[in-house]
Order: structure tokens, then sequence, then C-alpha cells
């Protein structure tokens, strides 16, 4: 993930062709790299000596730039180079070494430090300010016993985030890579404030169109059954127009697939947007969340109007995994609650807690979980223990499970056209032979 994003702004850095790829090599790679040192090894279009010198001075605003970028989100990587990148190139082809010259050397925090910063984050801010203590308390001794020293950003991340989930059993809890400032000092900026708003918000919309706001399928399945496949629960701010949409198309569905297998979470007000389709406008209280930094609930109510058609007097499945976490799991959790859908599928991975993160440097940040979820009807949640399927199935049955379930009700309502009869006799018995095709693969693809 660290090697597509320094490749992502080399894209921005370098002129369209200047830059063909970019490695990330760490201790033991090459002979240069010392233990807690990174390398980024830059291919361009250069075949030999002449030719790199020449694309050095051709591009050297875009390498001082790069390499400024890296002393600050990547501090590890102290070694910067550029070499050719033509078939048979030789090991020890030419090429240009742009060291960590020091110039930001106020503004790279040490190993020890980023792990002290985190735990002070960790006390002032976490949900459960006993379990923080606690944790503190012990990545304090393996601290003191050396086991954070010598390791670069992605290995010291890695280790921390793993100890502080494995004492905590929270997966929300962890240290990453991406910093930035902290909260400006003094008085919120001035007039210019909601243009910055607005401008932030018209982003955020326009990067959700990329993968249509967590919407990766919306089909009418054989038997009129309705099938979604949701990745994301996108603000409604933003996706509220696509989600309208896609449950417009199901609207005269007999029944309704949801799949969330593969969903790793999303906003709490999209939660609600997707749930009050599938509720009448009758108010229907939905969940709270308890800030334990300020001792306030906030409540979510199903909404009284909705775009488009509400989904109604159907059944609807929902479909689960190890994988389904956070914002994918309030919403299996509530409708499962409410006894408005009927999960199949495997235990979710158990992460109810809002989070928000904290820069440490701009390298690393901390996020940590400050509230909790609680929902009204069991008076809990689904922390450490997910969401428990009615139809427990393997990831890859759940569909078929699903599927059958809502065909066979199709096959007892009255009144079905016998097309849509027919459609759902020989869907359901696809599937009884197993040659049903299967969604929600890892890809988005179907394969049979």
């Amino acid at each position: 993930m660290v090697e597509e994003a320094i490749n992502r702004e080399m894209q921005e850095r370098f002129t369209a062709g200047a830059v063909r790829r970019a490695v990330l090599l760490q201790h033991g790679d090459d002979p240069a790299i010392e233990p807690g040192q990174l390398m980024v090894r830059v291919f361009v279009e250069a075949t030999d000596e002449p030719g790199l010198a020449a694309w050095q001075q051709a591009h050297q605003a875009g390498i001082d730039t790069l390499r400024r970028e890296l002393s600050l989100r990547l501090p590890a990587a102290r070694l910067l180079e550029f070499t050719c990148d033509s078939p048979g190139a030789a090991p020890d082809a030419p090429r240009i070494s742009v060291p960590d010259d020091g110039s930001l050397a106020a503004e790279q925090l040490s190993g020890r430090e980023i792990v002290t910063r985190a735990l002070a984050l960790l006390r002032a801010n976490y949900v459960f300010p006993d379990q923080a203590e606690r944790a503190a308390t012990a990545i304090e001794a393996r601290l003191e016993a050396g086991e954070y020293d010598d390791l670069d950003e992605i290995t010291l991340t890695e280790r921390l985030t793993s100890h502080l989930q494995e004492i905590t059993g929270d997966r929300h809890l962890r240290v990453v890579l991406g910093g930035g400032p902290g909260p400006r000092p003094g008085p919120h900026p001035g007039p210019e404030a909601p243009k910055d708003h607005e401008a932030r918000r018209l982003a955020m919309r326009q990067r959700g169109r990329l993968d249509n706001f967590g919407i990766r399928q919306v089909e009418r399945l054989d038997g009129n059954v309705g099938y979604l496949d949701v990745r994301r629960v996108a603000v409604p701010a933003n996706a509220g127009p696509a989600i309208t949409a896609a449950m417009e198309l199901v609207a005269g569905t007999y029944a309704l697939v949801i799949d969330l297998r593969h969903n790793g979470g999303g906003s709490p007000e999209g939660v609600v947007f997707w749930c009050s389709y599938l509720l009448d406008e009758q108010p229907t209280h939905l969940n709270d969340i308890f800030h334990a930094d300020t001792g306030e609930t906030r409540q979510f109510w199903g909404l009284p109007y909705v775009p488009g058609t509400r989904y109604l007097d159907r059944p609807v499945y929902v479909l689960t995994s190890g994988r389904t976490f956070s914002g994918g799991e309030d919403f299996a959790y509530t409708l499962q609650a409410l006894g408005r859908a009927t999960v199949v599928g495997e235990t979710t991975g158990g992460g109810a807690h809002p989070t928000r993160g904290f820069p440490i440097s701009a390298a690393v940040h901390i996020a940590v979980p400050f509230a909790r979820s609680v929902n009204p009807v069991t008076g809990t949640n689904w922390q450490g223990t997910g969401v428990v399927p009615d139809v427990p199935a393997d990831e890859g049955r759940a569909y078929d499970v699903a599927y059958a379930r809502a065909l066979e009700h199709v096959l007892a309502m009255d009144d079905v056209p016998p097309p849509i009869a027919d459609e759902a006799r020989e869907a359901l018995s696809a599937l009884a032979g197993g040659q049903a095709e299967r969604r929600g693969d890892a890809g988005g693809s179907r394969h049979g």
C-alpha cells in the first residue's frame, strides 16, 4: 500500500512518462539499507548514464520535492535513488542517490517518541480509560525492553497496532502511516472556512463517484429478487442520490439480498439512510452513540421522509463475513435487532466504536475509539462479539443460502405471474444443483 501511494505521488510530481515505477526496499533488500531504514528506488525512462544525467537536469524540481515529501511522511526512507529502467539493466546500472540531508530532522520523530506520543493520545481519548491505562502500561514495558527500537515506520506502526489490539481486543484502535498537522491554535478561521468546507465536501463527493459510493452492484435476479452489493457505507450528503437510485431499481422485487460481506464500514448517518428505506415513516429508534469525552449521547432515528420508494413488507436477507466491520456491522446489527432482516453468513469482525484520528507527526497518526454504540433494542452492541448470523453459512455459501430462501418465499406467494414463478423454480433448481452463478467474490466479478 505504501509503495502504491509513492507511485501515485510520483505521477503528480513528474511529467507523464518521465518515471516508470518505484519500489520500496527494506533492510536486507540492499546492502546500503541499515536496520530501521527504507529505500525508495525509482526507475526512469533513461537507458544509460548520459541519459540519466539529462533526466536529472530536466526533473530536479520533482526530485527535490519527492525527497522532502519522503523526509516528512516516511522518515525511515533515508535513501532515495533514481536509476535506469531498461531491458537487461545490470545491477551496477548508473544511479542518482538522494539521501536525507537531515534538514528536516526537527520534524522527524524517533520510534520511541512516536510510541510515547501515541500512548499519551490513547490515555487522553480512549472510550474506556481503564483499558487505555492498562494498554499503555503494557506498551511502556515493551518500549523499555527495546521492542520498538530500530524499526522503520511501517514495521513500527504494524507492531504497535498489533500489540494494542491484542491487549484491548479493539480492532478500531490502530497506529497507521499518514499524519498531518495538529489542531490549529487560536480562534477558528474566518469567513474562508465555509468555502474550505464546501470544497472538501465536493472533493469527497467526486472521489466517492469513483467507486459509486460503495455500491458495487445492483441487480434483479431471476425470480424477481433484488440484489445489492454494498462495499462501504457512504455519507448520505454525498451518496444520497446513488443510494436512492439503487433502492429504486430494486423497488419492484419480491425479496431483497443485501451483500455486506466486503463492507468495511462507513458513516452512521449512511446506515440510517439505508435502513430508512427498509422501514416505514413511523419514528424508529435505530442506535445511540455515547461520547465518553463529553458524556453526551447522540440518538439516531429512522427518517420520516426518503426520496423515492421505501422497501416494505417484503423479506430482506443480509449477507455477512468475518470481514464485515464497523459501519457494515451497524447496518446488519440494526436490521437484525429490529427483526427487519435475516442475517446470513459468518460472524462479523466485532468493531462497534466510532473512531477519531489524532496526528502524532507528519508521518504517523493514531486512530482512537472515543465513543461507543448502544442499540436501543439490545442495550448493547457488537463490540468484540461481532454480529452473529441468524443463519450461519460460510462466506462462499451465504449468497446461495439467502437466495434460495428468497426464491422459496417467491414460490410461496399468491398471484406470482407464471413467467416469474418459472424463473424462480429454475433458479432454485440451479442452486440445488450447484449451477448458479456466485456473486460477491473479492473482485466483484462472477464465476461459475
